[in-house]
């Protein structure tokens, strides 16, 4: 996300909003005519390509058509005629293929300007014109065949963000299209000391999906001038049905980029790794100059009362997701990504600000695609936005959007500390106060008769039906990395302590009965050099250096451990409210800044009849009584290993300072 944004989210994260409806000064679109069928807007076939653009005010609207994507001037200008449902249509019959075009609306005397139109699929470099190509023309061979790897359950779920240039610009990497979507299709590639990188990096990790950060067309990276290395997280929308051209090595021609995006996806699906797209529907990059208000000017955005525009994203404007076309928009628009490029899940950028019917309606249409797919998102907003509180998509309210998870804060801040003050340390720094927020976090936000939701942080009442409807996480893009917070929030913190606490709260993520989620390098200990937010900081700031994975070999060994562990013990992933309730049991504990808590009589139908795990932030040991019987310990001072460390007996056992101990019977 941009600057502005990231500065107040955290607040918006951990602070109930009085959300209060606006007048209802555009009654009037409620009148609006809703298009039927396809919002496609351009139709090719060799013998002609139908044009159709939904304008309901427009007084005339113009086609253009252009010889390249970008510069001179049309060399043909079409008048469109209106037609039914609001629209405008025009068809061109003759080949077009190779051509690009753009509209232009005219209401009340006032042309607004070139527009690609709100549903490009296709678009020249910098996207501010739309492309005609032939869609089955940019399908990598076998594309046919391409099938979602197997998903049994949410449960299963196991999510890695990664930004594209993160993962691979780094020259440690051994990657060849370093920062491009084809990153992700190269095998066989190593960091300086033989250790696998890339697609074989994630393979050997063991995540189930690959989370990318936006990487539809967004404008804040000058396509023309990738020379310049210029970087962006992505958070900046400008055409949303097309992949951005700064990841394809040719932003110039249309099909490049399409074809190239779809051989990422093939290839993590080979992979057996599915892929998450992060959506931004909450917010455009421009407003008065955005496709959807050069369209249909007032429709797509919510203004507050006096009449300005509306602005819960902090980024200058928020959508209006209760509007049927717009809701209608995001609804197809994500089916577009699955059933043309095969997405397999969504991450929800602001999602508190769409509406909660809306998000419902798309979990629908996705299921009715396929039931699997996963859909998640922030649950909250940067600022009020214009609909009550009680009709939002905001983490308060998850338990009313069965089928879609939101992200816990809770967990994360009880963990690290605070959003708002990177200086500020908790559990993990050894200061008392967050265990019941980090035992709302283990059982996966739903109710449970041992946590006392009146000393969790934020969230005062249980906000989930099922656990699959929490992300478990400690760090993401935003804010600091784990190691930077960690070293910003523990004063004098050694190298060691640093490795210990990183696996302590991983440790926490991968046992939470959540949907665990990591940010890319951590598993081998990235930093960003203390940066907060690394939006558009240099690569020396955000790449991920390869020759951490030999440093860090341990840290490495224990994520992928951990996620072994989790995989093959159905026990850490009941997914289901029920379940955990029946099995799950905190285990008394004196003192603060230790968790323990059992998993009882072959949970989820567990081999391991009791499974044992404890949190332990002091820097001394702890002592602890646990139910009587013979333990064999499987994660234990920052070591993993499933076939046993050694036994323990009970009643009372010992865990070392700054560590977590995995056994069972």
């Amino acid at each position: 996300m941009k600057l502005n944004e990231l500065a107040i989210i955290g607040m918006a994260a951990t602070t109930a909003i009085s959300c209060t409806p606006a007048k209802n000064e555009y009654a009037s679109y409620e009148l609006y005519p809703v298009r039927s069928g396809s919002l496609t807007e351009m139709e090719y076939t060799p013998a002609a390509t139908l044009f159709t653009v939904w304008a309901p005010t427009a007084d005339e609207v113009r086609l253009m058509l252009f010889e390249e994507g970008d510069g001179g001037h049309a060399y043909e200008t079409v008048s469109m005629t209106q037609a039914e449902e609001g629209t405008w249509k025009a068809k061109v019959e003759k080949d077009l293929k190779g051509k690009f075009y753009t509209f232009n609306v005219k209401i009340s005397e006032k042309w607004m300007g070139d527009t690609p139109g709100i549903n490009a699929k296709a678009v020249g470099v910098n996207g501010k014109r739309a492309a005609i190509i032939d869609m089955r023309e940019t399908d990598p061979e076998g594309w046919a065949e391409d099938k979602r790897p197997a998903l049994a359950s949410p449960a299963d779920v196991i999510l890695y963000e990664m930004h594209h240039r993160d993962f691979s610009i780094h020259s440690s990497s051994d990657i060849k299209h370093k920062g491009k979507f084809l990153a992700m299709t190269e095998q066989g590639t190593v960091n300086p000391d033989g250790l696998s990188t890339g697609i074989d990096h994630l393979k050997e990790l063991g995540v189930t999906h690959v989370h990318i950060l936006p990487s539809y067309d967004y404008a804040s990276v000058d396509e023309s001038k990738l020379d310049e290395n210029k970087y962006n997280w992505g958070y900046d929308p400008q055409n949303y049905n097309v992949p951005d051209g700064s990841y394809s090595t040719d932003p110039y021609k249309p099909e490049v980029r399409i074809r190239e995006f779809k051989q990422m996806v093939q290839a993590l699906h080979k992979a057996g790794i599915r892929v998450v797209l992060d959506v931004v529907y909450n917010h455009t990059f421009n407003t008065a100059d955005s496709n959807f208000e050069r369209t249909a000017p007032g429709y797509f955005y919510r203004r507050k009362p006096d009449g300005t525009y509306a602005d819960a994203s902090a980024c200058g404007n928020e959508t209006a997701s209760n509007r049927p076309m717009m809701r209608k928009y995001m609804i197809e628009s994500v089916l577009y990504w699955m059933n043309e490029y095969h997405i397999d899940g969504f991450r929800f950028d602001l999602m508190g600000i769409h509406d909660i019917e809306t998000m419902n309606e798309i979990r629908k249409a996705t299921a009715a695609v396929d039931p699997t797919v996963f859909i998640y998102g922030e649950g909250w907003a940067a600022q009020a936005p214009q609909l009550p509180e009680d009709s939002l998509a905001m983490k308060a309210n998850v338990y009313k959007m069965p089928g879609i998870a939101a992200f816990s804060d809770e967990m994360r801040d009880a963990l690290r500390g605070p959003f708002n003050d990177n200086h500020q340390g908790a559990f993990l720094a050894g200061l008392p106060g967050g265990e019941e927020s980090i035992k709302f976090g283990i059982v996966g936000a739903v109710k449970h008769p041992q946590v006392n939701n009146d000393s969790v942080n934020y969230s005062k009442a249980p906000w989930a039906e099922q656990p699959t409807q929490m992300i478990s996480y400690v760090s993401c893009h935003d804010d600091m990395c784990l190691v930077d917070r960690l070293r910003a929030s523990v004063p004098g913190i050694t190298p060691e302590e640093l490795a210990k606490l990183d696996k302590l709260a991983q440790t926490a993520v991968f046992t939470s009965q959540g949907v665990p989620f990591i940010y890319a390098g951590e598993e081998v200990m990235r930093d960003k050099k203390g940066v907060h937010n690394s939006y558009n900081s240099p690569d020396s700031i955000n790449a991920i250096d390869w020759r951490r994975k030999t440093e860090h070999a341990d840290v490495f060994t224990y994520y992928k451990g951990l996620i072994q562990l989790r995989k093959e013990h159905p026990a850490f992933r009941m997914g289901n409210a029920e379940l955990v309730r029946k099995h799950l049991e905190f285990l008394p504990v004196e003192g603060s800044n230790v968790v323990a808590y059992r998993l009882k009589e072959n949970a989820n139908g567990d081999a391991w009849e009791d499974i044992i795990v404890v949190l332990n932030a002091r820097k001394e040991f702890v002592k602890l009584t646990v139910p009587e019987g013979k333990y064999t310990v499987v994660a234990r001072d920052g070591f993993i290993n499933r076939q046993g460390l050694g036994m323990l007996y009970s009643p009372e056992i010992v865990v070392p300072a700054q560590s977590a101990l995995i056994m069972y019977k």
